[in-house]
């Protein structure tokens, strides 16, 4: 590694700090300077999680692992192998950031506080002699004589020349935000978003705004895609788990659709709609005279129950006995595959989460260093890479700036 002496890391976000950690930890004797355009480093992990910070995802199978992202996913496996889930908790531990795992999989710093995550990687980069400027947004990159040019888009920051360059600017939500990168010749997948929640304007289910169903599975019409999780009513809509995963497994599809489709939701969570019907035949056969406002036999929401009866006009006074095959297999239907317009989308929080950016297949996911030009390496959202909800985005930024701060070396 004679020949690099000096390395520029472009963006002080989690795959950026990560990145320049690797390198100072890995070529103690390498200059390396990171360039935020901001005025504070590592926001997003500021505000990831309601301000807990969504470390990673106790995901230890990679296989598995890699389902969880729409656009990488087995690629992703050189990835993970070299850097996954376990190796974030050891990492942090390390460091004397102990993680904690909550039941739906999804880590956390023991504080809930996402300033112990920012307070560890601007420490250890500091520790290493990383220098950090903030404010100073690049402008151009382009290669000089066998080293890599850089200018800045303020003044005050003059013209500077890096042997390597990690370039770990994050996603945007247009396509201008990659728009220095085009002059190296990489493709740029347009940016479409992610991870956001289903707008109903026209629906009166969001009268149950609050309302949440922890095991509703989801199916985008005219689609394949079909999610499992927690559902929250929300007063313009739909969000929660199992609706994030949908819009991220459907991202560009329903970009296409100008966010204008059709979902059915299943609120049971039982598959085989024939057993939730004789479910309800065995229970009108052995209580016919039951009120069926009090008989709230699959176990979902009050308010939801009874806003289904309506919705299939059942007088909420009445009894079982007074339902007939045809209209209980229209209930039944009501609850196993309720059908809902969407109307336009909301982004999730300030989680803002974006599918496209560098093209995959022109860079070596070995190494993260680009098949277009030497000595140049990717890292986190500016790849297209992105995940679902849990953490696993995180763990991609930590898992590619691990690997770029290797520059090519060691890689297994």
């Amino acid at each position: 590694m004679e020949q690099i002496k000096k390395v520029a890391v472009i963006g002080g976000g989690a795959s950026g700090y990560f990145a320049a950690i690797a390198l100072k930890t890995n070529y103690k004797q390498i200059a390396v300077s990171l360039f935020e355009k901001s005025d504070s480093v590592l926001a997003k992990v500021k505000i990831s999680g309601g301000g807990r910070c969504n470390v990673t995802h106790a995901c230890f199978d990679i296989e598995t692992l890699c389902q969880a992202y729409p656009r990488g996913g087995r690629k992703l496996k050189k990835i993970f192998y070299q850097f996954g889930p376990a190796d974030t908790f050891v990492w942090f531990k390390a460091r004397g950031v102990v993680l904690k795992t909550e039941k739906d999989g999804r880590v956390f710093p023991v504080s809930d506080n996402s300033k112990t995550i920012i307070d560890c990687l601007v420490k250890e980069a500091r520790k290493l002699g990383v220098l950090a400027f903030k404010k100073a947004g690049v402008k151009t990159l382009k290669p000089v004589a066998n080293r890599w040019e850089i200018t800045f888009i303020h003044a005050q920051h003059p013209k500077k020349y890096f042997d390597a360059v990690v370039v770990a600017t994050g996603g945007g939500p247009k396509e201008k935000h990659f728009d220095w990168l085009k002059p190296l010749g990489h493709q740029i997948v347009p940016p479409v978003p992610s991870l956001f929640t289903f707008n109903m304007p026209n629906e009166g289910i969001t009268r149950l705004m609050g309302i949440a169903v922890a095991n509703a599975i989801v199916r985008i019409a005219a689609t394949k895609i079909q999610t499992r999780g927690p559902l929250l009513i929300t007063h313009w809509g739909m969000s929660g788990p199992a609706i994030l995963k949908a819009s991220a497994l459907g991202a560009r599809i329903l970009n296409d659709l100008n966010y204008s489709f059709k979902i059915y939701v299943n609120w049971t969570g039982i598959t085989n709609t024939e057993a939730v019907f004789q479910h309800f035949w065995n229970h009108v056969q052995n209580h016919p005279s039951k009120p069926i406002k009090q008989q709230n036999i699959v176990a979902v929401p009050q308010r939801l129950w009874c806003f289904v009866l309506e919705k299939n006009t059942i007088n909420l006074n009445q009894t079982w006995n007074m339902l007939g095959k045809k209209q209980l297999r229209k209930l039944v239907e009501s609850l196993t595959q309720d059908t809902y317009s969407v109307q336009g989308k909301t982004a999730f929080k300030e989680e803002f989460v974006t599918s496209g950016g560098v093209k995959l297949d022109e860079v070596n996911l070995n190494t993260m260093e680009s098949k277009k030009m030497k000595n140049l390496y990717f890292a986190g959202e500016v790849l297209d890479i992105d995940a679902i909800t849990g953490g696993y985005n995180f763990q991609a930024a930590w898992s590619t700036g691990f690997i770029a701060g290797k520059l090519g070396q060691q890689s297994k």
